[in-house]
């Protein structure tokens, strides 16, 4: 890979220097003709913001907004003594919200490499760590939630969103936000209890994109954002509150913010595409579905016709678990298999109502997802795990739909949302719930070897609150 640049809407303009051994490649993010602010929303606030994302075994992506327009500088190395250094330069401008996206490439395998982003006088440092060669069966640790500052649990005063002080405990090499990472569509209470800055809800990118940088000043989520890297999806709240991307008119703006801000990088012939897979090691390859953009209008009757994921989306995802030769296929969908969601229709999956009874001429999706399982289990896929937020509340569950086969399914969540309890799930399912617990904002983190996968819930003091663990089949 030759050093270079790509310039997208010409939001910057990147250069690769001192290279030895690191390549770097500027994928930068798309430019919108709305100015924006470079405001701090409070006093303490980084001035720099950094995401590192889509880490593979020879690549990352290192987001970044810088504070004004103009130069950027990073420095990026492997820990430790040795290795090569690599100097990158990028010019933010403000037409492009001060944001650009530079791939890091040539990275090696299971290494942890330092970074500083630097402009002017302000310095952001942080870390991540590769992803193993996919034939290294070495352990991994990951954390998983989501559903960030809704309306009356927006950002603190006094101490911002406190779950990230207890995530930047656990020693994970990356984190899974599993949608809501914003309130698009909701006003967040102002000061004195809360930080001022989101009391709106969005319609417009500039708006759009504020939400975003809203949640992503607050120190305790920079500071836990510059020790792993993270994989985002979204999910109804970049947006509307259970939209349908079919029939959503503010679909595309909102998903062109949540491009913005996270360390996305699709591909160029499907710009707007945000489901994709990542592998780590031998032991865990990750399917990150896009549950919005494509699915048919929440109101419709379920049947063989009504989707959640389109027909690409589908194929792929069931191509790509029953070839992966990983032990573990996790799969992340940011609505629930099972617990049923959805004020006027359904929103997840199932066609259960709030007793856990399923409904004749319901409008959920179940029908997709009984499919898509049935395929599954046909070609014989074991230790499947589905992961979910969205319900406000952590349940571990696994489902035995027939007598010879079984999957899980993990909820976590808030990291900072309203508060939910647990409740029935879809028996058609036949499920178990091992765990459930309410009242509380929590993560969930797994720990995977060569003996099993390792489960548990963690709460907003970072006190463990359940473990379970599973041995591969």
């Amino acid at each position: 890979m030759a050093p270079g640049s790509v310039a997208l809407g010409g939001v910057a303009r990147a250069r690769a220097r001192a290279v030895r051994g690191l390549v770097l490649v500027a994928v930068l993010a798309a430019a919108a003709a709305a100015p924006a602010a470079s405001a701090k929303f409070a006093p303490g606030d980084p001035e720099i913001l950094v995401t590192v994302g889509e880490v593979t075994e020879a690549s990352a992506v290192l987001w970044l907004r810088g504070h004004r327009p103009g130069p950027v500088s990073m420095d990026v190395a492997p820990a430790g003594n040795g290795g090569d250094a690599t100097s990158l330069e990028v010019e933010v401008s403000a037409t492009g919200d001060l944001l650009a996206k530079p791939r890091l490439g040539g990275l090696r395998p299971a290494t942890r490499y330092r970074y500083a982003v630097r402009q002017d006088a302000e310095v952001a440092r942080g870390e991540f760590v590769t992803a193993p060669a996919p034939d290294d069966p070495r352990p991994v640790t990951f954390a998983w939630s989501g559903d960030l500052g809704s309306r009356l649990r927006c950002r603190r005063a006094v101490d911002g969103y406190p779950i990230f002080r207890a995530l930047a405990r656990a020693p994970v090499d990356f984190f899974v936000f599993a949608g809501d990472t914003v309130y698009a569509d909701q006003a967040c209470a102002g000061p004195p209890d809360r930080v001022g800055g989101s009391d709106f809800a969005a319609t417009t990118l500039e708006r759009f994109r504020t939400k975003h940088r809203y949640n992503r000043s607050d120190p305790g989520v920079q500071g836990f954002f510059r020790q792993a890297s993270v994989y985002a999806i979204w999910d109804d709240h970049e947006v509307r509150n259970d939209f349908a991307g079919s029939v959503e008119p503010l679909m595309r703006v909102g998903r062109q913010a949540f491009l913005d801000y996270f360390p996305i990088a699709p591909p160029p012939e499907e710009p707007g595409r945000l489901y994709r897979r990542f592998r780590w090691g031998a032991l865990v390859e990750v399917f990150v579905l896009d549950t919005r953009q494509y699915r048919s209008p929440n109101a419709e009757i379920d049947g063989p016709g009504k989707t959640m994921l389109g027909a690409a989306q589908k194929r792929w995802l069931l191509e790509g678990v029953r070839s992966s030769t990983a032990t573990w296929k996790v799969v992340v969908s940011s609505v629930s298999l099972s617990i049923p969601t959805g004020r006027r229709a359904r929103d997840s999956w199932t066609n259960a109502n709030l007793l856990g009874f399923p409904e004749e001429g319901a409008s959920g999706f179940a029908v997709e997802r009984d499919a898509i399982l049935r395929a599954f289990r046909t070609a014989g896929v074991r230790n499947l795990i589905f992961l979910v937020a969205d319900v406000h509340h952590a349940e571990l569950l696994r489902h035995h739909p027939t007598p010879e086969w079984s999957f899980h399914e993990f909820a976590a969540g808030p990291l900072a949302a309203t508060l939910g309890i647990p409740r029935p799930v879809d028996w058609a399912l036949n499920p178990r719930s091992l765990f459930a617990t309410g009242g509380t904002e929590n993560f969930g983190e797994i720990a995977v070897d060569r003996a099993g996968l390792t489960v548990r819930i963690v709460d907003v003091e970072g006190r463990v609150r359940f473990t379970h663990t599973i041995g591969p089949e």
